[in-house]
């Protein structure tokens, strides 16, 4: 598998974001090795939240979240995806699958032997995140779903979705941190929208981006569908908390915190909250807010 790696010095200086590094070398899938970056504050022996961005973020998006994670003496773990901020980027766009981004995730969680963990999951963060739980229930604690969904394709997703997808394909000019900016409530500063861009240097390195919303099962024989399917199987027998903190301002997954409520047994009785003032990308509106219910909801389920 070719890979690129975006250079260091594009990641100097970014607003709000002082993280050190962090790397774990994961299997490919094509008989290689790619390098995974995370986030990783806070005491290594404490639990663990597990952060994970979706589509085309990257662990930039926690910025505002890990202060509040770590001062509640938790640990702060944000892996970028493969294709996404300071991780390799396949070079093409076939090199990207739905079950690829779950494997590859899967030996993140493994590689660094998280336990008692606590999932906050938004977007693609969700449809990846969602299949670790239900395959590894044994290592989550617990799990926070943020504008986000586990689809099968028996569902019609929606004409914000189908927009959103086909918009991805058609536009010559895939801006990552304009994108952004569309997706939320509150103005962006453009050195925010440029850090967005900052894993980017041009559309060589955009593969991953540009194919996410085709990956996204919208049809019953999609490949992801029967797996997600089995991933459904287990999360409707889920008995850990389950807690939704969807925003009031997202149009492409309005209405599938519903769906989670109903369907996983965790979530009954939980306190799920609506964060206002929030677009599709709500850490970035109300990230501090979001940070606070996911400490609140781990202190009371302890």
């Amino acid at each position: 598998m070719d890979l690129l790696r975006t250079p260091d010095e594009r990641f100097a200086d970014l607003p709000g974001y002082p993280f050190p590094p962090h790397y774990v070398d994961v299997p490919d899938g094509d008989g290689g090795r790619l390098r995974v970056h995370y986030i990783d504050e806070g005491p290594l022996g404490a639990d663990p939240v597990l952060m994970l961005h979706g589509e085309p973020s990257w662990s930039y998006l926690y910025r505002k979240m890990v202060p509040v994670v770590v001062a509640a003496g938790l640990r702060a773990v944000c892996p970028d995806l493969p294709g996404f901020g300071r991780s390799d980027k396949p070079a093409k766009r076939t090199d990207y699958t739905y079950q690829r981004h779950v494997d590859w995730m899967a030996a993140v969680l493994e590689a660094l032997n998280l336990q008692n963990v606590t999932l906050v999951a938004q977007d693609w963060g969700g449809l990846i995140g969602l299949r670790l739980v239900a395959e590894h229930s044994d290592r989550f604690a617990r799990v926070v779903a943020a504008n986000t969904f586990l689809p099968t394709g028996d569902r019609d997703p929606g004409p914000a979705f189908k927009a959103w997808q086909q918009y991805s394909q058609e536009t010559p000019d895939f801006h990552v941190g304009g994108i952004v900016k569309g997706g939320c409530v509150t103005e962006l500063a453009p050195e925010v929208i440029a850090a967005y861009d900052a894993p980017f240097p041009d559309d060589t390195y955009k593969e991953g981006a540009r194919q996410f919303p085709l990956l996204v099962p919208t049809s019953p024989d999609d490949p992801a569908a029967e797996p997600n399917r089995k991933a459904w199987s287990v999360l409707n027998t889920f008995e850990k908390p389950f807690l939704c903190a969807f925003s009031d301002s997202d149009p492409i997954t309005a209405g599938a915190d519903r769906v989670l409520e109903e369907s996983i047994p965790g979530a009954e009785g939980q306190p799920h909250t609506t964060i206002t003032g929030a677009g599709h990308f709500l850490q970035e509106d109300r990230g501090a807010e979001l940070a606070n219910v996911v400490v609140d909801f781990i202190e009371r389920t302890r």
